[in-house]
């Protein structure tokens, strides 16, 4: 496993809610179009997060590029190279700018405390036990990158893998939330079908399943991607070519911007 940072980690979604596009003044014909395009381009860049999702996506699409150009050549070279270059100094970037969520993640886990008691027992207990591990995860990350920095003097492998494991551990526990999530509301559903329910309770029901649906997706490609990085010898840790880690990585990304522009996912805050 290399030294290098993971660049598909993503904010956990607690923390992926951020503040819409501003409201743009009417032009006429295309000359709205392109000023509300831009305008919701500076929006998104002028925030933390959306920045962030736009730095990610920009990785992982470079990486994607990068592998499939460079195909079985190593060390890849021209374009190809280039391109793997610019996706680990945006990896980089995102890792250095990860060290000041701890607050972030402390303060969201501090208000969700042991979760809402009308809340589902188990939906409960998987959100804290992820919480937990997206709250530990920082710590070891940070570690791991001082000791790269040389500003510590400790071997930052195995303070990697931690932080590749506790990630890992997340995304598993993300899943089996959103899953008995879609249980619930899929059992409300067919409830709401043998009753008089109002339109607008099943169709706001059928967009979290949505939402739900492509939260497992995007966790899914995260999580393969997180095995990947794993010490050898687990799983399928270590056998992904670049371009598959890329696409895995772009599809994750692709899926979380989508959620932002259609207002978050269930578990924004």
């Amino acid at each position: 496993m290399a030294t290098a940072p993971p660049p598909s980690r993503r904010a956990p979604r607690q923390l992926q809610a951020g503040r819409g596009p501003r409201p743009v003044t009417s032009h006429p014909g295309s000359v709205a179009m392109a000023a509300g395009a831009l305008s919701g381009l500076v929006a998104v860049l002028e925030t933390y997060r959306g920045r962030d999702r736009v730095v990610r996506a920009l990785c992982y699409g470079c990486q994607l590029a990068g592998g499939a150009l460079a195909g079985p050549q190593a060390p890849p070279s021209g374009l190809p190279g280039s391109l793997l270059a610019v996706s680990a100094q945006l990896s980089a970037c995102r890792t250095a700018l990860r060290l000041f969520d701890d607050f972030a993640m402390l303060g969201y886990s501090c208000g969700y405390g042991l979760g809402p008691k009308d809340e589902d027992v188990l939906v409960r207990g998987l959100s804290v036990l992820c919480n937990l591990a997206n709250q530990l995860y920082y710590p070891c990350e940070h570690v791991a990158w001082a000791a790269d920095a040389g500003i510590i003097r400790v071997s930052s492998q195995k303070w990697w893998t931690l932080s590749t494991a506790l990630w890992a551990s997340s995304l598993l526990l993300g899943i089996l939330r959103s899953l008995r999530i879609l249980f619930q509301l899929r059992r409300k559903l067919r409830q709401h079908q043998c009753s008089t329910s109002s339109p607008p309770s099943r169709r706001e029901m059928k967009a979290r399943v949505k939402a739900e649906v492509l939260s497992v997706l995007a966790d899914l490609a995260d999580l393969s991607n997180a095995i990947h990085w794993l010490p050898p010898g687990f799983l399928w840790a270590g056998h992904f070519p670049p371009w598959l880690v890329g696409l895995l990585g772009t599809i994750s990304s692709l899926i979380g911007i989508y959620q932002a522009s259609r207002g978050g996912n269930s578990e924004a805050v």
